[in-house]
């Protein structure tokens, strides 16, 4: 756990020291094209974001990088402590994402460290276990991502752990159709349960029929 937490306050001294040598030597995209502050601010942002969401995807997709990975998923007490828990490989392999990104995109300094304050700051807030009520929580999911929209993300179910992979908003989801919240626990889906599924799939079920 301070390992993790030195890396991650490692990454933006770095990553903050690389946007000005690649500012200063005009490496990157934004940095050959002229473009107001507050837009390459914005775009990198988003960008940066975007990424996060297809390393996400990655890391469930290898599975060398799954071996890493799970890790984070073998938490068995969903809580703000899970949004620290990652190999430090992962972390380290992370950073180095990130940081060919400030290479090849060449954003604003300030972006980079805004991205990082907020990256860290939803990743604890959607591992909390914070309980918001329902109608809030489904107003909030089109908007940032939720506890318990990140919940589905650490199901056992291969299906859900398979979704929601955004951290800090949901849009990448919902626009790749990653995204997948917990129908199944609606209350018409409840009452119907015992009409779908074999009654038969238990241990004790199997064992019988082996007699």
């Amino acid at each position: 756990m301070v390992d993790t937490i030195l890396v991650r306050l490692t990454f933006p001294i770095a990553a903050v020291g690389l946007t000005l040598v690649a500012e200063e030597r005009g490496w990157g995209i934004l940095n050959v094209i002229e473009v107001p502050g507050w837009v390459g601010f914005i775009v990198s942002v988003i960008i940066f974001d975007f990424v996060i969401y297809l390393q996400h995807i990655l890391f469930h997709a290898v599975p060398a990088l799954w071996r890493l990975h799970r890790m984070h998923h073998a938490d068995l007490d969903f809580d703000v402590t899970t949004g620290l828990r990652f190999h430090p490989i992962e972390i380290v392999l992370s950073m180095g994402i990130k940081l060919a990104l400030v290479l090849v995109l060449g954003p604003p300094a300030a972006a980079v460290l805004v991205f990082e304050v907020i990256l860290n700051g939803t990743a604890m807030f959607n591992h909390s276990y914070i309980r918001i009520p329902i109608g809030l929580d489904r107003m909030l999911r089109w908007v940032v991502v939720t506890p318990d929209m990140h919940r589905v993300h650490h199901s056992v179910i291969p299906q859900e752990t398979n979704s929601n992979f955004g951290f800090n908003v949901p849009w990448w989801d919902r626009l790749f159709r990653t995204y997948r919240t917990r129908r199944e626990l609606w209350l018409d889906r409840m009452l119907i349960q015992p009409l779908f599924g074999k009654a038969g799939n238990y241990p004790i079920a199997r064992q019988a029929r082996r007699k």
